[in-house]
């Protein structure tokens, strides 16, 4: 047997029986790739399940740390490909597979996006929409559209775009951090692109943060992304539309307190990006109405 070219990382907490689903349709793919569960430091006994499957390691984190978990596993693959499910979401049959075929072939490829089906029905994501009709457009032997952006639950990376583009960041937690895991690689000269015929499943937990709290923390994490990558007219003018949002949100004005909370680290960390992706993110901006 040819040794495993794909690991799947998950970061979880307290979806005990979400994730014994997950891992139950993982394990059963054929070839199984080896998974690393990294558990957020559940209150359940989620590792306990998770380490009952073969070919599954665990690792339980003290604290919660959110998505940057993920790094964690990513550093612990020997694989040169990293699959990301999330503990209500796992692959298709062939899709690891036929991955591994595209980004042997295309060496500059760093992330592919899968289709992602959602529930019994498996409905198209809306995001999966967006990432079919991308105006960035399909370069000539690129095995999809460009994209800058991807969910999360459902998406492959090259292990060492991963490693170069220092993974997700820990500064952002939960919410938006794709975004700028995109930006990251695509200044480094990686493309991302959409894969139709690349399927994951999606089963979304009923343990939800409610709606008012994500749309917080994802305002606060595109301000910080923003800060962070964008030029600083971009910066002033997404604060500028925040404010005015707030008589009619008010979750706007917490957002804006998490901003400024975290604004020395993200200032700390500001790399403003190549003239050639704020080109593709302003592209992307217009054909949304932004």
């Amino acid at each position: 047997m040819s040794p495993a070219r794909t690991t799947v990382v998950i970061a979880t907490r307290d979806r005990a029986e979400e994730l014994e689903r997950t891992l139950t349709e993982l394990t059963s793919l054929r070839p199984a790739p080896p998974v690393v569960v990294i558990d957020n430091a559940s209150s359940d006994d989620t590792a306990a399940r998770a380490s009952r499957f073969d070919g599954v390691r665990v690792v339980s984190l003290p604290g919660n740390i959110g998505a940057a978990a993920r790094n964690l596993g990513v550093a612990l693959a020997r694989t040169p490909y990293v699959a990301f499910s999330d503990d209500d979401s796992w692959w298709a049959d062939d899709a690891l597979t036929e991955v591994e075929r595209l980004l042997d072939t295309h060496d500059d490829v760093g992330l592919v996006a899968a289709k992602t089906l959602v529930g019994e029905e498996q409905r198209e994501d809306p995001v999966v929409v967006l990432m079919a009709e991308s105006p960035l457009g399909r370069p000539e032997g690129l095995p999809g559209p460009v994209v800058l952006g991807f969910l999360a639950c459902s998406a492959v990376v090259r292990r060492k775009a991963y490693l170069q583009a220092a993974g997700f960041s820990p500064l952002l937690r939960f919410g938006a951090e794709e975004k700028l895991l995109s930006y990251d690689l695509a200044a480094l000269g990686w493309r991302l692109c959409y894969v139709e015929r690349v399927r994951a499943y999606h089963h979304p937990s009923t343990a939800r943060p409610s709606a008012g709290w994500r749309q917080r923390v994802e305002l606060r994490n595109d301000l910080l992304i923003t800060v962070m990558r964008r030029p600083v007219r971009q910066c002033l003018l997404q604060v500028f539309q925040a404010v005015k949002r707030i008589p009619r949100e008010p979750h706007v004005v917490r957002a804006l307190a998490g901003t400024v909370r975290k604004l020395p680290r993200a200032l700390a960390e500001r790399r403003p990006l190549p003239a050639g992706v704020e080109h593709q993110i302003r592209v992307l901006e217009q054909a949304q109405g932004g």
